[in-house]
């Protein structure tokens, strides 16, 4: 069933989990995630980045993400992430998306409130709900749709945070405190005593972006001091990519449609491990 931002903030808060947001660019890792959503029977959010855009236009899969979380028999919330313009954000709620990120985190806080507040102005209409960030993430992989490759993170002040979202009343805010886009070159470094900071003065669901690579233990420390809400792509693509690679050097013969049945088997597999982590799932 579709749902917004706001119920499975809801649902995660009640339970002290995260909720696994996984970017969906394809039908293939829309079906892998909500196999494992509905067999578990928890609420997720699948979601398509801007920066995707190159990779699979929103009008195109925009639709199909909604359909797939209208048929689910679990609550799935379809989020637009880091959404850097305005427009593009209107553009995925026009087509049925019930959560929206505005990234404004490259501005300075006055832009980014600013234009956070007509981005919370418009999902409101759509009774929609808003995330929005502060604080800048490093990538570690070109085309991220945060900072550069190898680029400095600038980690997220707690009283800044404070003040912005008593300015915005966004529904969930997005901190930098040592995770990174893309793949992992070494263990990060996890600012625990900031995000329990931020937490404690924000009293929002806090997200945790750059979610792909981070260790069992680290993820169960982050939900505990209050990130609701884990970003999980990188890792889940690349084993769909390994399983096709491995697929077609191990015969002859093999044809398209095994592909991917393969990679959607793979990143089931890789999810599933994600997620009974996220949700406390024995």
């Amino acid at each position: 069933m579709l749902v917004n931002l706001q119920e499975v903030m809801s649902y995660a808060e009640k339970n002290r989990c995260a909720i696994g947001a996984f970017n969906t660019p394809n039908l293939e890792s829309i079906l892998a995630v909500l196999k494992n959503a509905e067999t578990y029977k928890v609420p997720v959010i699948i979601a398509h980045a801007q920066v995707h855009e190159s990779v699979m236009p929103l009008e195109t899969i925009g639709p199909i993400m909604v359909l797939c979380a209208q048929k689910a028999n679990v609550p799935v919330c379809v989020h637009l992430d880091h959404g850097e313009s305005l427009e593009y954000i209107e553009k995925a709620l026009e087509l049925g998306f019930t959560s929206a990120m505005y990234d404004g985190s490259k501005l300075s806080f006055e832009e980014n409130v600013e234009n956070t507040l007509k981005a919370v102005k418009m999902v409101r209409k759509f009774g929609a709900g808003i995330e929005a960030e502060i604080g800048v993430m490093a990538s570690s992989t070109e085309g991220s749709s945060e900072g550069t490759a190898g680029g400095k993170s600038i980690y997220t002040d707690p009283e800044v945070a404070q003040k912005f979202v008593e300015l915005t009343k966004v529904d969930a805010l997005a901190a930098s405190f040592g995770t990174v886009h893309g793949i992992y070159t070494e263990k990060p470094n996890l600012d625990f005593a900031r995000i329990e900071r931020i937490k404690e003065l924000t009293k929002v669901p806090l997200v945790m972006h750059g979610g792909s690579g981070v260790s069992r233990e680290d993820y169960i420390t982050s939900i505990e001091k209050g990130i609701r809400k884990i970003n999980y792509y990188t890792y889940m693509a690349r084993e769909g990519a390994f399983a096709a690679k491995d697929l077609v050097n191990s015969k002859d013969g093999v044809l398209f449609h095994d592909i991917v049945t393969a990679a959607v088997e793979a990143m089931r597999k890789d999810t599933e491990n994600a997620m009974k982590v996220f949700y406390n799932i024995p």
